[in-house]
């Protein structure tokens, strides 16, 4: 591996290593939610990238769980 991706692989998995502290540590962390969160994310993934052998399609949920996002990021 070059060191560039080396260098990128680190900092990722630094960014990911301090979320996961963080969650394990604060007081306030919400972990239920976080964990729904990331198996949400990986169910969309999982839906995305059978739609195209299975030909069904495929409504991608953006929300995050317990939380109104209307207003977030330029949207609703």
């Amino acid at each position: 591996m070059s060191p560039f991706f080396e260098t990128i692989t680190t900092i990722a998995l630094a960014i990911v290593t301090l979320g996961i502290v963080s969650v394990l540590v604060s007081k306030k962390a919400q972990t239920p939610q976080v964990i729904q969160a990331a198996g949400s994310a990986f169910g969309n993934s999982m839906a995305v990238a059978e739609a195209p052998v299975t030909g069904a399609s495929m409504n991608i949920n953006l929300s995050y769980p317990g939380e109104d996002m209307t207003g977030s990021f330029g949207f609703g």
